[in-house]
């Protein structure tokens, strides 16, 4: 226990990182002041707890279409000049709502708009900024840098949402806007001073798209990642309720005004404060993830249920910070989740993807809850987003969240590099392997399950096929054959391998009775064949 708080102590004295995460704070500060201006405005503007909830949607919805992209931009580019472009372009974005605001010609649209478009900045800027507060640290040092990154963002939402109420109760919302747009300067600076090492690869980078490509192939054929994200979507659809219904809740259920709203919010974000620097560190290490993550949910259903029966403004407080804690245990268990769920070549990609799916179910969430108040109410409405919560806990049965002990993601680099004798160029395909076995004929049912395994490795790994095929005048005698899209591909092949993988495909080769070790042959598509492969792929 002590441990784990003093990792996160460690990982706050460097210096890079340090300024980093300041900077990240004081930035997430400003985006929760600029929420709650934006949702205090909207209630302004009309009393549809529909159109209030839509902000929400707004901003997810903006994560959902970019946030693979984001990713791919963050694996193929520069992360710092990446994070440079985002923050200017959300800076004159947040300039301009601030304008609009103070001149009073907002209308709910327009707020929708410019809220989705903040929200395409923060979907440009989420992976990369994961990717470069991870780049900062040891990969050991992974989950503590993760949930340090959530009470980055909480801090932001104890903090923002607080000040911003008393900013908007005293200038109103325009002003609060225009501090969102001063709060990007200090990622800016860092981002300037930030002398990035770059490692150039032997192998030319991926294209944006075919890294998105990759990404997908990859989760395609993982089904690990797939209980993953049944996961985040149990969770995000009947959560989402909770933030996107607060507001109106807030203002006509409870008739508190805009600094009695942001302080609800703000214990919220207290709670998450108090769960990164007390709550998670003292958890006793056997707890697994399954019971940390359930035991939040279970908190966190009982903060809507709390709500949804209207209590004096104190419990609301309680509740609040009790939700803010369950909340922040159960993302960063998630998003540490996904982290361990890929290898370093796509596990960024595969953050965004966790995060689109999220943010998916935290968009049809919103406009689910927010319809569904319009006809029964917002007290009904949060009571029976907590029953969803509690019976979504029947998908911890089927769908296990990966601990740091369940697999190791770690390059094996032990396929050697291919000998050629012809002069091929990486742009060169497609390319077709071979692998010839020999099986003893009692064993060979067993070698066909087993290699079932290494087809989701070759097709995850970058093959676009994969087949194994018996000898008919040597029944012992089977081919295993994949083909990749080019010969960088494949080549890219051999460096992503894991030490896991290794193990899966040491137990294939364990049914091997040949004389010589399996025998690989690799052979490069005719010109007539990349035209064919280009076409398909497209």
């Amino acid at each position: 226990m002590a441990e784990q708080s003093a990792s996160k102590s460690i990982l706050l004295t460097q210096k890079l990182y340090r300024a980093l995460w300041i900077a990240t704070t004081a930035s997430n500060i400003g985006t929760s002041m600029q929420n709650v201006g934006s949702a205090w405005l909207m209630t302004s503007l009309t009393p549809s707890p529909l159109t209030v909830a839509l902000l929400q949607t707004a901003t997810s919805l903006s994560l959902v279409l970019f946030a693979l992209p984001g990713g791919a931009f963050a694996d193929v580019f520069d992360r710092r000049r990446l994070l440079l472009v985002a923050q200017y372009f959300m800076l004159v974005v947040a300039v301009i709502l601030s304008m609009l605001s103070f001149t009073g010609i907002v209308t709910p649209s327009i707020l929708l708009t410019i809220t989705f478009v903040l929200g395409l900045g923060a979907a440009i800027t989420m992976p990369a900024a994961m990717g470069a507060s991870l780049e900062l640290v040891p990969r050991p040092e992974a989950r503590h840098a993760i949930t340090l990154g959530g009470v980055s963002v909480n801090i932001g939402a104890a903090v923002g949402p607080t000040l911003g109420g008393f900013i908007v109760a005293a200038s109103g919302p325009w002003f609060v806007f225009m501090l969102n747009a001063i709060s990007f300067v200090g990622l800016i600076v860092f981002l300037h001073k930030w002398k990035r090492s770059t490692t150039q690869g032997e192998l030319p980078s991926e294209r944006v798209f075919g890294a998105m490509r990759a990404a997908l192939r990859y989760i395609r054929h993982s089904p690990h990642i797939h209980g993953l994200f049944v996961r985040d979507l149990a969770f995000s659809i009947f959560g989402s309720a909770l933030m996107a219904l607060l507001p109106i809740l807030t203002r006509h259920d409870l008739h508190l005004d805009s600094t009695g709203f942001g302080i609800l919010v703000g214990c919220f974000g207290f709670g998450a404060i108090i769960s990164g620097f007390v709550v998670l560190p003292r958890l006793p290490k056997k707890l697994s993830i399954e019971w940390r993550v359930g035991g939040a949910i279970v908190i966190f259903a009982s903060t809507m249920a709390i709500l949804a029966y209207k209590p004096d403004f104190v419990l609301l407080c309680f509740a609040m910070i009790a939700g803010g804690i369950a909340q922040l245990t159960i993302i960063s268990s998630l998003n540490f989740g996904a982290y361990r769920s890929a290898p370093k070549w796509v596990g960024i990609r595969v953050l965004a993807v966790h995060i689109l799916v999220f943010q998916a179910g935290m968009t049809g969430g919103s406009v689910l809850w927010g319809v569904l108040a319009n006809h029964i109410g917002v007290s009904s409405t949060l009571f029976f987003a907590s029953l969803g919560l509690l019976i979504g806990l029947v998908t911890m049965v089927r769908h296990r969240l990966l601990s740091g002990k369940d697999v190791d993601m770690t390059p094996s680099l032990h396929w050697s590099v291919p000998q050629v004798a012809a002069d091929i160029h990486p742009d060169d395909g497609p390319v077709l392997i071979e692998i010839e076995y020999i099986i003893d004929d009692s064993k060979s049912n067993e070698f066909e399950y087993a290699v079932l395994d290494l087809r989701n490795l070759r097709l995850r790994d970058g093959a676009i096929s994969w087949g194994l095929f018996k000898d008919v005048a040597n029944p012992s005698r089977y081919v295993e054959t994949f083909v990749a899209e080019s010969w960088a591909e494949h080549l890219r092949q051999h460096e992503r391998i894991t030490k896991t993988d290794k193990e899966i495909q040491d137990r294939v080769n364990t049914f091997h009775v040949g004389k010589t070790d399996p025998i690989i042959d690799h052979f490069i598509g005719t010109k007539i064949q990349k035209k064919e492969n280009t076409r398909r792929v497209k």
